[in-house]
């Protein structure tokens, strides 16, 4: 093993370590704890106090002890190694590190290693400075190694060396005179120098095997040939989903045959890394969490020139300050590919094609869903699984974790429900076959349409309070066999510049990742027109606007936003929605159908009563349905059947909220 040393060893011809015929055991551990003995044996007549410490060196200095020339038995011991100390030689013949500051990691990793080490060093340091050794305590024992009558400083050597630039060694206490100054290495490369997995900076993540698609695949055998082509290189992967991204992460790494670490972008303290990364065969895995405008750059590792990944999601801008930097945005699976992986996890090819083509789920997400739907049929004893466990398991489970942001919405709306004019409803058709065909829509069409398309789907419902905004969306959710999240605009919206950005892009990606639908009330607030700048708010508000109107432009799921008017939303905004959907009041016979539909059988009303109310009160579904649960609690309270005067009662208590008074014609039945 070829290690340089800054001062001639001077060694003699031969070594001869052997006592009574056999080769002693050396190791480094060995040779520098004997050095530590030396210190105070070497010159001593009388006898020592008896101490485990002193016991403990004096064990060490008699494995090799009498030594004519000390120069002579380190050079002869790197000539011919321990086994045990092979993976220590290898990172200082990577980093070229010098005899003496090999000795000297030997040394501090002995002190890791073994408390009794650390005991030892605190008995010489008479316990000023504790179990790590100082520069003088190595200074002193080292110096037996080397010939030094022309001066050689070995604490200045090591505090300039090479080992403590790149982060084996640390050097504390800076105020301290040099000989006072502590030594010691990272415990992660402690860890690392040993076998072990390196815990806190390095931490490699145990995920669960997720199957990727042949695609992520092929792009990973040429994203592993471009980074092992150059120093310094950087890949950026960018998903929707973080579980996705460490997938495709883990499988880029194993083509370039090392080890994924994963580590946040914000850590700042890297020293000792990129030893770790040299004698784990790591490659470091950084996690970004950007705003839409937020920029940050690729850390650096001291003494690390092999590739570095960044996982982000699909904002944000990251740079590189030393090496080429590569981006690759990890798209959504095609339907192809889908069903194999459903076919895979399911095992039903009939099934996984009905999936795959109604679906339009992540790789994560359709192990997840496959997983929690198999649990849906245990429930019931099955051993197969059924589209109607996936759809279950698919609205509930909150893999994306969008409560934070959002709330599931779980009506479950038909055709019968939603009482809607003939025109609206032939709107809604044309929109559910818009969804269902949203993925290959642009197939038969020309270059102008498939050069620019995306999937998704943008609605604006828009009509008076308590027209049916919110049961329309429901009802396309549950035709789409898709989940329903109505976005909570008070844990979107931040006081904070650029946090409402970022929010709204955690959910967009989330929601894109897992292909639910967004449901956005009162969405006039969020996307509504852009003022003119009289002031850095409205600056603010105005950028804020620009990132949601390009963003949902891009956006790859359904997003329906509902509004009480189309006229508060910016022009360029309406350009980029699919579908205008106006909800206008209901008319008579609308309001005859809702009020048969919010009333069922168990009341005592007559068809011409209930033609009364349709004629007489202009109020719309949501109201209707308000004024016939006030009449059943009034009905159940007398212990009897719902009347026409309860309705009435209810009636009125809408009008009185919407501010208006109640038809003459309706206020003859008031009690």
């Amino acid at each position: 093993m070829a290690v340089d040393s800054a001062v001639p060893l001077k060694p003699d011809k031969n070594v001869d370590i052997v006592e009574e015929g056999e080769a002693p055991s050396l190791d480094l551990k060995t040779l520098v704890l004997a050095s530590l003995g030396w210190t105070i044996f070497e010159d001593t007549c009388q006898d020592l106090e008896s101490n485990a410490a002193v016991t403990y060196l004096r064990n060490y200095y008699r494995r090799i002890a009498p030594v004519e020339h000390w120069p002579n038995l380190i050079t002869g011991y790197l000539h011919n190694p321990s086994t045990a100390d092979l993976v220590l030689l290898r990172l200082a013949n990577h980093y070229q590190l010098t005899v003496v500051e090999l000795l000297a990691l030997a040394l501090v990793l002995a002190v890791e290693e073994d408390p009794m080490t650390g005991q030892a060093i605190a008995y010489l340091q008479s316990n000023t400075s504790g179990a790590r050794p100082t520069l003088g305590l190595i200074e002193t024992a080292l110096s037996v190694f080397f010939d030094t009558d022309e001066g050689f400083w070995i604490a200045g050597h090591l505090i300039s060396g090479r080992s403590v630039a790149v982060g084996i060694m640390s050097v504390h206490n800076p105020g301290d005179p040099l000989p006072e100054r502590l030594i010691s290495i990272p415990t992660n490369l402690v860890l690392a120098l040993r076998g072990f997995k390196a815990n806190g900076l390095a931490a490699s993540a145990e995920l669960s095997p997720m199957e990727l698609p042949a695609t992520v695949h092929q792009l990973a055998t040429k994203h592993a040939r471009s980074l092992s082509a150059t120093e310094n290189s950087v890949l950026v992967i960018r998903s929707a989903s973080l579980q996705e991204g460490r997938a495709t992460a883990q499988l880029l790494c194993r083509e370039l045959t090392k080890q994924a670490s994963f580590i946040s972008a914000d850590v700042t303290d890297l020293l000792g890394l990129g030893p770790v990364c040299i004698v784990s065969d790591v490659l470091p895995v950084f996690e970004f969490d950007l705003s839409p405008s937020e920029q940050k750059k690729m850390p650096v590792i001291a003494g690390y020139t092999g590739p570095r990944l960044a996982l982000a999601g699909l904002d944000g801008n990251i740079s590189s300050e030393n090496g080429s930097l590569l981006q690759w945005h990890v798209t959504a699976p095609t339907y192809p590919e889908r069903q194999a992986l459903w076919a895979k996890y399911l095992h039903n090819d009939e099934l996984a094609e009905k999936l795959a083509r109604k679906h339009i789920h992540s790789p994560g997400r359709i192990k997840e869903l496959a997983d929690n739907a198999y649990r849906e049929a245990c429930i019931d004893q099955r051993s197969q699984t059924t589209e109607e466990d996936v759809e279950s398991a698919n609205w509930s489970s909150d893999g994306g974790n969008f409560s934070a942001l959002a709330q599931a919405v779980r009506f479950k709306i038909d055709d019968s429900t939603l009482v809607l004019q003939k025109n609206i409803k032939k709107q809604l058709n044309n929109l559910l076959h818009r969804c269902e065909n949203r993925e290959l829509l642009d197939q038969n069409l020309g270059a102008a349409i498939r050069a620019r398309y995306q999937s998704g789907v943008r609605i604006l419902l828009v009509g008076p309070s308590g027209t049916g905004k919110t049961l329309v969306a429901s009802w396309l959710a549950n035709k789409l066999g898709l989940p329903l999240y109505r976005v909570d605009l008070a844990s979107v919206v931040s006081k904070y510049i650029g946090e409402t950005e970022k929010n709204l892009a955690n959910l967009l990606a989330k929601a894109e990742a897992f292909d639910v639908i967004l449901l956005f009330d009162e969405a006039d607030s969020l996307f509504g027109k852009r003022t003119e700048i009289k002031d850095s708010t409205d600056r603010y508000a105005n950028s804020q606007t620009n990132y949601l109107l390009q963003r949902i432009e891009t956006y790859r799921g359904i997003i329906v936003l509902t509004s009480n008017s189309r006229s508060r939303f910016d022009g360029a905004f309406t350009r980029r929605l699919d579908k205008i959907i106006e909800l206008p009041l209901p008319a008579p016979d609308e309001r005859r159908q809702l009020w048969r539909s919010h009333l069922g059988s168990s009341h005592s009303l007559s068809k011409k009563q209930l033609n009364q109310l349709a004629l007489k009160s202009d109020i719309c579904g949501g109201h209707i349905r308000n004024a016939v649960l006030s009449a059943e609690v009034i009905a159940l309270s007398e212990d009897r059947q719902m009347n026409f005067a309860d309705v009435i009662e209810g009636v009125a208590s809408e009008y009185r909220k919407l501010g208006r008074q109640l038809p003459a014609a309706l206020k003859t039945y008031l009690t």
